[in-house]
């Protein structure tokens, strides 16, 4: 599934839509324990009370991202789960239910996207979550509910890495591995928009698709050791690590002298800055920040058609195993969303 054609970034703004008070049960997909992904499971939870400056937000779409099939397993966060039955997920694009007072930014009504706090909090694979007011933004008009689920966690990641750290400019070489994934095709966009030469790696199958979305270069890593054929990179974005085929301590060769790797998978690349340094390259890890403002400042990109989001599968809630599972297998384009409820 791919995005509908975008809209003028000057679209106005619909109206907060009626809301319906909040019932005292809802659905969501759980796991009483880490474990496979069979582990995941239906269930019935109580509906959960904001406070402060929490806002309560009914549910249309969840992300699926591999952090949650990692937290699933026993690895990811789930370290910080604080009880079972847990609801996973980060992701969500909604309608505000509650906000915390009658001028809010958010008022009941209206439709947003951004990211939980879980494992601190109840997760997104559920009807209802509470999410800080400093995460959230106006979903994009453009998109639906079930894009616009796929982009924040995925999104922020890729402007993190590409724009915060790597700081995109014109004339830059920037190399991004797993290019076709859902981190991975926001970080080509971010870093062709602001004017980097991109080579990304990726399976061949997906090669035109991400020259449409500004790669210069694509190598299909399924028949190519990328380090034989690129020039010196400034950037290396690391979306892999050296859990496949060592590619974090590849990447370092192809790094001019005093560059950067971004490393992003935890744990993929234990002993990446002692490498890095002993390469003469610069090296960091990365972890995602739910801000809204920089989502707001995506929204608008989505709006206007500067940047997209590809959504691959969309399960139903109660197919979150399935979703899961299809994740696990390493092949997906874009995202993987669940349809929670009704728009």
């Amino acid at each position: 599934m791919t995005t509908r054609p975008m809209r003028s970034s000057a679209t106005r703004l619909p109206p907060p839509a009626e809301v319906s008070a909040p019932p005292q049960t809802m659905r969501a997909a759980v796991i009483d324990a880490t474990g496979a992904a069979d582990a995941l499971h239906p269930a019935e939870l109580p509906v959960p009370a904001p406070v402060l400056s929490e806002v309560l937000v009914r549910v249309v779409a969840a992300g699926v991202n591999p952090i949650d099939a990692k937290t699933r397993a026993g690895r990811g966060v789930s370290t910080a789960i604080e009880r079972f039955p847990a609801a996973l997920g980060f992701d969500v694009s909604g309608i505000v239910v509650e906000a915390p007072y009658e001028a809010h930014p958010f008022p009941p009504g209206t439709a947003v996207f951004g990211m939980t706090s879980f494992p601190r909090t109840g997760g997104a694979y559920a009807e209802y979550v509470v999410m800080p007011t400093l995460s959230l933004a106006r979903k994009p008009a453009a998109l639906s509910h079930v894009e616009a689920a796929g982009v924040p966690l995925a999104a922020l990641t890729a402007w993190g890495l590409v724009v915060e750290t790597a700081h995109a400019h014109e004339g830059q070489r920037m190399l991004i591995h797993a290019g076709s994934g859902g981190v991975g095709h926001f970080a080509v966009q971010f870093a062709a928009y602001f004017g980097a030469h991109v080579t990304t790696t990726s399976s061949g199958r997906n090669a035109a698709w991400l020259r449409e979305l500004g790669a210069s270069v694509v190598i299909d890593r399924t028949t190519t050791r990328f380090e034989d054929v690129v020039s010196p990179q400034d950037v290396v974005i690391d979306l892999v690590g050296n859990a496949a085929d060592a590619t974090g301590s590849r990447s370092l060769s192809v790094l001019r002298p005093g560059g950067l790797i971004a490393v992003v998978p935890t744990g993929a690349s234990p002993g990446y800055a002692e490498e890095a340094a002993a390469a003469g390259v610069r090296a960091t890890s990365y972890k995602v920040t739910p801000d809204g403002g920089t989502l707001a400042t995506i929204a608008r990109l989505l709006d206007s058609g500067a940047v997209q989001v590809y959504v691959d599968r969309v399960f139903d809630l109660d197919e979150a195993a399935a979703a899961h599972t299809e994740l696990e297998r390493g092949h997906t384009r874009g995202k993987i969303v669940l349809r929670v409820s009704d728009d």
